[in-house]
């Protein structure tokens, strides 16, 4: 066997090896990405499976869709009041909001503005598919819910409620809304 034969049959081995071992690759990402369990593109959330949540995925892979109501009870998938969600009973705070209170608060006025932003999550959720980001590199609250900034088309939700006087913007101060 000549020499330049057995050089090309190594590498003809080695390239055979690179594409057994470069298949194998593919194969096991796709089965992850089936999974739902793909990494976090830019801190959003963006295929089911992440943070222990299971959204419907629209068909830009990035967006989570749900169809929201008002929360009637634990579990499931609804709007807790203007600044806290919930997702297949994973508790969700908009992290860059701040509503008023629909339990426990402090007079008429704050129930009745909480009780209308409450209505305006629900329907700023359901006009379509969106995404969510981690808020300023916590992960969670002292309660467990999961802290995330939601937006669509590049505009935070929590903003819109901002602009249309039903929330303002979290600042880390807890102030009164009487």
């Amino acid at each position: 066997m000549s020499r330049g034969g057995g050089y090309a049959s190594r590498n003809a081995a080695a390239a055979r090896r690179r594409r057994g071992i470069f298949g194998e690759l593919v194969v096991a990402l796709m089965a992850v990405a089936a999974l739902g369990y793909v990494a976090i593109d830019q801190g959003y959330v963006s295929v089911p499976g992440l943070d222990a949540l299971s959204p419907s995925v629209t068909a830009q892979p990035d967006l989570i869709a749900h169809r929201f109501a008002v929360c009637a009870g634990a579990g499931g998938t609804c709007v807790i009041d203007g600044d806290t969600i919930r997702i297949e009973g994973q508790s969700i705070r908009i992290a860059d909001i701040d509503t008023p209170e629909v339990r426990g608060f402090a007079c008429p006025a704050e129930k009745a503005l909480g009780d209308r932003a409450t209505l305006r999550m629900v329907e700023l959720l359901n006009a379509g598919g969106f995404s969510m980001r981690r808020w300023d590199h916590r992960d969670a609250d002292q309660y467990g819910r999961k802290l995330r900034v939601i937006t669509r088309d590049g505009q935070s939700l929590g903003m819109t409620l901002v602009a249309e006087g039903l929330a303002r913007p979290w600042d880390g101060a807890r102030r009164g809304w009487c």
